[in-house]
């Protein structure tokens, strides 16, 4: 039995859980970025002098679309140079994206898009690696509770950013927020530079320099003797065209799509409400047709609701961990996106009392929020370990690139005069739609009794 096997048929040992404790630290990165500039737009708004909804719309999407990019185009280079190098160099980019956006001048609202696409970039890269990561590590048995808990870090994020980023905006202004940023992601990055280790099925199958002996130190750490050499390769990898076929050749295509579209389904209806469902709620109390509430007052509770669906994110994955080893994963997920379409319909219908809106805005969470914790758990098993850096970063990609319609076309149809009930609507039967693709998908990978089989040391049971 090789390391790798170990990993995957032993219980999980403290080094293993380390790793997973700091891939959530990083997700929780990703969900305090995520949501940053839904906290902060109502402040960047009035500093900058925004005049409509449409160019809060292009602020809340700069970030979303550097995401897209990251994740398209630098993601794959995780494959190449190994996963521990790439997340150390996103990390410390991510901080100059962060410092810019807070350095951005009030007169210069290009710069601040240009500052957001930026660190969007880098995000979008990390985020892949650290599914592999966190997936490589786990047991076999533990696999989809490692990832459901693993999930819980991009709501926790969003949700720790809310309440920070109401203090920071009251305190320092709308800069101080993108300063917190900064400083959480430097921190970070000093410990994972002490703590996170290298892809052991990087290290075999790509078997760069000095392979054998990163391999030797993580298999002590493990309590695992030293091997003379490394385990043999399980895949011929590493030219770029036999990457793409492992993602689009034959039945992968078919697959691929379904996964991709149901992630994009997923992101478009998850932007919205992470994005647009403080200012929504804002803009309405703040009418002097209902009640004309104080701005500082509306703004609080704007955020709140915000925060409480990244808290039904929490609720969501911590669902997810506990509910994926009973029911299969994709199964699970394909659920989560159905009951997206009740909960959105639901807060449509209560979101004018904020008591009912706060409720249903744990629901709402605990789909989309949840839903990003499900994918993350599915997608790695799809690929082989030779295109799976490429294969979940391009899901991640697509996914985002789509999604940065979401608050754009949002604000337009709001300044068009669509309601925000009729807006929860439409976005709840996307979610639906994704269900469906995702049940397709589960049928296509049921199919073929290998589809899990080989080379998934990822997959999810």
């Amino acid at each position: 039995m090789n390391l790798r096997e170990s990993i995957a048929s032993q219980p999980m040992r403290a080094f293993q859980k380390r790793i997973i404790g700091i891939c959530i630290a990083l997700a929780f990165v990703d969900g305090f970025e995520v949501l940053v500039a839904a906290f902060t737009s109502t402040a960047v708004a009035k500093a900058f002098a925004l005049p409509n909804a449409a160019d809060i719309g292009y602020f809340l999407s700069a970030g979303t679309f550097g995401m897209g990019l990251g994740a398209i185009l630098i993601s794959p280079l995780a494959d190449r140079i190994g996963r521990r190098k790439h997340i150390l160099m996103c990390l410390a980019l991510i901080c100059v994206g962060m410092a810019a956006s807070a350095l951005a001048p009030t007169s210069s609202f290009p710069f601040l898009l240009a500052a957001r696409f930026f660190a969007g970039l880098w995000i979008g890269a990390l985020i892949p690696s650290l599914n592999i990561l966190v997936s490589e590590y786990s047991s076999d048995a533990k696999r989809g509770t490692a990832m459901g808990i693993y999930g819980i870090g991009l709501p926790a994020g969003a949700a720790t950013g809310g309440f920070i980023t109401t203090f920071l905006l009251n305190a320092w202004g709308w800069s101080a927020p993108f300063w917190f940023g900064f400083t959480l992601t430097a921190i970070l990055l000093v410990l994972a530079y002490l703590w996170l280790p290298e892809s052991i099925l990087y290290l075999v199958e790509k078997r760069p320099a000095g392979a054998l002996e990163d391999y030797n130190k993580i298999g002590a750490k493990l309590g695992y003797p030293n091997e003379s050499a490394l385990p043999a390769a399980r895949v011929s990898a590493g030219k770029p065209q036999n990457v793409v076929q492992m993602i689009f050749g034959g039945k992968m295509l078919q697959r691929t799509l379904l996964l991709w579209l149901g992630y994009a389904c997923l992101m478009a209806a998850f932007y919205f409400a992470n994005t647009w469902t403080p200012r929504l709620l804002i803009t309405y109390l703040t009418n002097p047709a209902n009640g004309g509430m104080d701005a500082k007052a509306a703004q609080a509770i704007g955020n709140n609701a915000g925060v409480l669906v990244a808290v039904g994110g929490v609720v969501g994955a911590l669902l997810f961990a506990l509910l994926a080893r009973r029911i299969h994963p994709r199964v699970l997920t394909a659920y989560t996106l159905l009951w997206g379409l009740a909960a959105y319909v639901i807060y449509a219908n209560v979101f004018q009392t904020t008591s009912a809106a706060f409720m249903a805005a744990v629901g709402v969470g605990i789909a989309a929020n949840g839903g990003v914790a499900a994918f993350y758990a599915i997608s790695p098993s799809i690929y082989p370990t030779a295109a799976r850096g490429t294969g979940v970063g391009w899901m991640v990609g697509f996914g985002r690139i789509v999604s940065i319609l979401a608050p754009i076309v949002s604000g337009y149809l709001i300044d068009g005069g669509m309601g925000s009930q009729t807006l929860y609507q439409i976005y709840g039967v996307i979610l639906a739609i994704g269900a469906a693709l995702v049940f397709v998908l589960h049928r296509s990978m049921k199919s073929d009794s290998t589809a899990m089989a080989e080379d998934t040391p990822a997959a999810v049971h």
